[in-house]
């Protein structure tokens, strides 16, 4: 039985410990600083402690005796957690969606004997499996499309939308760069521009750039692909005023302002939608050709509590990586890329089979 330690007791570390406990294949401990988030999680068969992050030589001790380890707190402790599981020589796993934690996370990999395996979560994650599966299926690419939203099913205020997961992460998607590759060439490009909208099952959609979601697609289609780019979906109207609060009012240099200001004003919801819209397109058997695949999932009842959406796809995303690395359909040490993933292993998987089937 593989012994894993979930860092992390929020609504996406409790649902992982969860779920993995819940197979009887795992001997789980979750650890949080957070008295009152353990508390919380009180589930038959998981180890919980207190336990708060310092530095990663004295995390390490903690991590020791574990196989596997799972991050699932903010981006500003993952190149600790990280460090303390290369010194335990333990598997690493996690959900960041921050490049320049991931770009820490490739330099703490080399030479490692232990796989190191970021951004296993819906986006980047999931959405970075897709999209490759769908770009292999053409004899050359022109372009790579990757758009993902976690939505209220029912919006209920002016930014049509409700807190699902981390503010600090959300904040961060609004406010760094975005990696891209455009006409060839690799670039930044700012978060919060180039917005679209379409239409999907009759519901009308806005997205536009944000930080993160690429992955290291960006790495691995480099020269193969002639335009790559990832957008936040929403409901329409939602860009405009979170461009006044990160711009105009520069609360994206304020960002605990800023961050104060959603959780005060935005409730969280259970009741959710997670969309998740690939499209790709080039040359197949000389014909310029189209491919476009379309999911939806849902909030609901597992293990007689609601989950929301979001909590599901985050949660089954790194669990599923987590099976996959034990059943030897992952690289078992160094830097692993979610594209490394088969799409069919990951769907076939039991916690992969929450993400459904494609339109």
């Amino acid at each position: 039985m593989n012994r894993v330690l979930v860092v992390g007791a929020g609504k996406i570390g409790g649902a992982i410990a969860q779920f993995l406990s819940a197979t009887g294949d795992y001997r789980v401990t979750l650890i949080d600083r957070d008295e009152q988030g353990l508390e919380r999680t009180r589930l038959a068969g998981v180890e919980r402690r207190r336990v708060d992050i310092q530095d990663a030589r004295a995390f390490g001790h903690v991590v020791e005796g574990h196989d596997i380890v799972l991050s699932a707190t903010p981006f500003s402790l993952t190149g600790t957690v990280a460090e303390a599981a290369r010194l335990a020589r333990a598997h690493y796993l996690d959900l960041t969606e921050d490049v320049a934690s991931t770009r820490a996370i490739r330099r703490l990999a080399e030479g490692a004997d232990t796989a190191f395996i970021p951004q296993c979560g819906l986006a980047p994650g999931f959405v970075s499996i897709a999209a490759f599966d769908l770009a292999q299926k053409f004899d050359r690419l022109r372009d790579v499309q990757m758009r993902v939203g976690a939505l209220p099913v029912f919006p209920a205020n002016a930014l049509k939308y409700n807190l699902t997961w981390s503010t600090d992460g959300l904040i961060n998607e609004y406010c760094n760069p975005c990696e891209a590759i455009r006409d060839g060439s690799r670039l930044e490009v700012p978060a919060l521009e180039e917005i679209e909208h379409f239409a999907l099952d009759g519901t009308e959609y806005e997205a536009f750039n944000t930080s993160g979601g690429l992955g290291t697609l960006c790495d691995t289609l480099d020269g193969k692909v002639e335009n790559l780019n990832y957008k936040t979906v929403r409901y329409p109207g939602h860009r405009d005023i979170i461009k006044i609060l990160v711009r105009d009012l520069r609360l994206g240099s304020r960002r605990e302002i800023m961050k104060d200001v959603l959780e005060t004003a935005i409730p969280i919801t259970y009741q959710d939608v997670v969309l998740v819209f690939v499209t790709a397109s080039g040359w197949r058997s000389g014909l310029l050709t189209q491919e476009s695949a379309a999911r939806k999932i849902y909030s609901q009842t597992i293990g007689g509590a609601l989950m929301s959406a979001i909590q599901i796809t985050t949660a089954a995303g790194i669990c599923a990586m987590c099976d996959l690395l034990v059943e030897g359909k992952l690289p078992q040490k160094g830097f692993v890329r979610q594209e490394e993933a088969k799409l069919s292993d990951f769907l076939a998987n039991r916690f992969g089979r929450y993400y459904g089937d494609a339109r």
